[in-house]
């Protein structure tokens, strides 16, 4: 496939579509931003430009048909490698031997392609001896390799491997954009669209592929936790907590609440409803604005961020919900400051 399916991302296209037509492609990119907005395909797609035996429009995009394009989409190319983070171990890392495979394969004349490309995924999940290895291999790099980074967390990589590379940011796409994507993609209708739209905060990679029946069962679920009838029941909540806690669906009731919450603050605050995730229920927000405290719901929100960053350092995930669950309780049943006792 051409660039053609890459949705958004207009500047730094520009910027490789020039440095194609003029042979002028650095040995290294760095390519950072929000998870699954299209940096990894962007990196596919323009190594399927430099290595397509067809005829891309224009000479700097690929046809997405010959043997080469395939290869690489299929990464079974001779001059194409990608590391990326083994994502069944405990820690997903990105280990010194991966590199050094890649390092003993990259000094080689490429067999087919102008270039020997290296598309290292997760950039960021290097050991500090994995990171090292390649730093090696950017100071001198042979002149057929190209390396791409990809990293959403590029403030975690070395700045030693930072400053040998070009750096582009890529952005999350408009959520019309990433409607328009999947309406035309998955052929879902307008109100799934915008539901997955929303609820991947413009990640277009995570609104192509999730499966909206699923999402919006877990959506209800979730919701029945912010009714006010279990929202009143103390021993519902403490009850909900440790049924999480033991299914391992803490994290992702975390992550339904702070939705959830986020769109009753902005109802309370009057903001852009345009913005809302749970519009099938809005008068359950509606209601649960009226009484919301703002500030104790902003203050929430933080700390559910703050937990989330942590979850790798074994919090206990029932206390930390059941503290959560009872402080929304407490934001959404008791008078806000505004309003008389």
């Amino acid at each position: 496939m051409p660039f053609s399916d890459i949705i958004g991302q207009t500047q730094s296209l520009a910027v490789l579509k020039t440095a194609l037509e003029h042979d002028r492609i650095a040995h290294a990119y760095l390519f950072h931003g929000e998870d699954r907005i299209g940096k990894r395909l962007t990196a596919v797609r323009v190594a399927q430009a430099i290595a397509c035996e067809g005829s891309g429009p224009a000479g700097h995009d690929s046809c997405g048909e010959c043997r080469s394009c395939r290869h690489i989409e299929s990464r079974t190319h001779p001059d194409f490698f990608l590391i990326e983070p083994d994502a069944d171990a405990a820690t997903p890392q990105i280990k010194i031997e991966q590199i050094r495979e890649i390092d003993q394969q990259i000094i080689y004349q490429p067999l087919i392609s102008p270039r020997k490309i290296c598309l290292i995924d997760q950039a960021d999940r290097m050991t500090i001896g994995a990171a090292n290895a390649l730093l090696k291999t950017l100071e001198e790099p042979p002149g057929h390799s190209l390396f791409f980074l990809i990293s959403g967390r590029p403030s975690a990589l070395p700045s030693t491997i930072r400053s040998r590379c070009q750096a582009l940011r890529f952005t999350t796409p408009s959520r019309t954009q990433v409607e328009a994507a999947v309406i035309l993609r998955r052929e879902l209708p307008p109100a799934d669209a915008r539901f997955l739209a929303v609820l991947s905060e413009g990640r277009l990679g995570e609104a192509l592929t999730a499966d909206v029946k699923e999402a919006r069962a877990r959506q209800h679920e979730f919701l029945s936790l912010v009714q006010r009838p279990s929202l009143l029941s103390i021993g519902s909540l403490l009850s909900a907590a440790e049924s999480l806690a033991k299914t391992d669906r803490a994290a992702d009731a975390l992550a339904w609440l702070a939705r959830w919450i986020r769109d009753v603050v902005i109802v309370a605050v009057e903001g852009d409803r345009d913005q809302l995730l749970h519009v099938e229920v809005l008068a359950m927000v509606d209601s649960a604005a009226e009484q919301a405290n703002v500030d104790e719901l902003l203050l929430l929100l933080h700390d559910i961020e703050k937990m989330e960053q942590n979850a790798a350092r074994h919090l206990n995930v029932q206390m930390a919900l059941e503290t959560i669950l009872l402080r929304l309780r407490s934001a959404l049943t008791s008078p806000s400051p505004a309003q008389p006792a």
